[in-house]
């Protein structure tokens, strides 16, 4: 679809906020992709980009063309999809934008159980913090989301939610392993790892510390969920991450249990799109598939 094309270079040089990075990108002379550019405006009316003295960057007007490109794209997508339906094969691309603790267990799962019956989709996973994750809804760049405790959902609709439970993550030779309950007050009060304030998990330890005389003082601060699973084994401190991105390792290495709900109740991860939006068929197949999902996890966390 050639029309499409000047809509691409011009995703391109907002990307990559210079006409020259972009014209490499897309394998075209710096002259060819400015004469485009410039073709575009004219005909459109009205500049898009603003020239800087060290690249260029879209102005409103820019944000605007480049929102109209991404939606049609996306109607583009559900259409191509509906018309694979009728002839009984399924196509199409599904883009998420996801929090950490979907990517070891969950989403890989989910992913391959779609694929095995419909080869011809593929997937883009995109990693996200909660609100990243929203931004990518509005800006089409993701057709869906799922991410825990977001931010704004403003424009989100909310497909699932799926309780979670913010779960100490330790050694199982840890004192803390052997108590009955795991109170907040005794986790904070051993040396621990947490993950940074963008996340989640993080906002519900701030937002319960804050209401008794404890406060979350990490030994090590990450945005890495893997370090945290992976460090309580070597200093033998503790770790704080939600069950959908565990399991038991089967050597007895690592333990992890939840909070106790009287200091810090669960948390929501929750699946969702952007509101108004009709999704391609092989997105919404996607979202039905891991709505029944969560519920199933849930269930058995119950």
């Amino acid at each position: 679809m050639r029309h499409l094309q000047t809509f691409r270079l011009i995703e391109a040089v907002a990307r990559a906020g210079s006409m020259r990075r972009a014209a490499e990108d897309m394998n075209i002379t710096a002259s060819a992709l400015n004469r485009r550019i410039n073709r575009f405006e004219d005909e459109f009316g009205a500049e898009i980009f603003e020239r800087l003295a060290g690249g260029v960057r879209l102005n409103p007007a820019g944000e605007l063309v480049l929102h109209h490109y991404r939606a049609t794209l996306s109607d583009l997508s559900r259409v191509q999809g509906q018309v694979a339906d009728l002839s009984g094969e399924r196509r199409g691309r599904v883009s998420i934008a996801c929090s950490q603790a979907l990517l070891p267990y969950f989403l890989p799962q989910q992913i391959a159980r779609y694929r095995a019956e419909h080869r011809g989709v593929t997937f883009s996973v995109n990693v996200r913090d909660r609100a990243q994750a929203e931004q990518e809804l509005a800006t089409y760049s993701s057709d869906l989301a799922l991410v825990f405790e977001p931010v704004y959902l403003v424009d989100f609709e909310v497909v699932h939610v799926a309780p979670q439970a913010v779960n100490v993550v330790m050694r199982a030779d840890h004192p803390l392993a052997r108590k009955p309950e795991l109170r907040l007050r005794d986790c904070l009060d051993t040396p621990h790892v947490a993950p940074s304030a963008k996340f989640g998990v993080r906002h519900l330890l701030d937002f319960a510390a804050r209401r008794g005389t404890r406060r979350v003082s990490p030994v090590v601060e990450t945005e890495s969920f893997e370090l945290i699973r992976h460090y309580v084994l070597h200093e033998g401190v503790i770790g704080f991450q939600i069950p959908i991105g565990l399991r038991d390792p089967g050597d007895g290495s690592i333990v992890f249990r939840p909070i106790s709900e009287r200091d810090l109740p669960p948390g929501n991860l929750i699946l969702g799109q952007m509101r108004g939006r009709t999704l391609p068929v092989a997105s919404a197949r996607f979202a039905m598939q891991l709505a029944t999902a969560l519920k199933d996890h849930s269930g058995e966390m119950g």
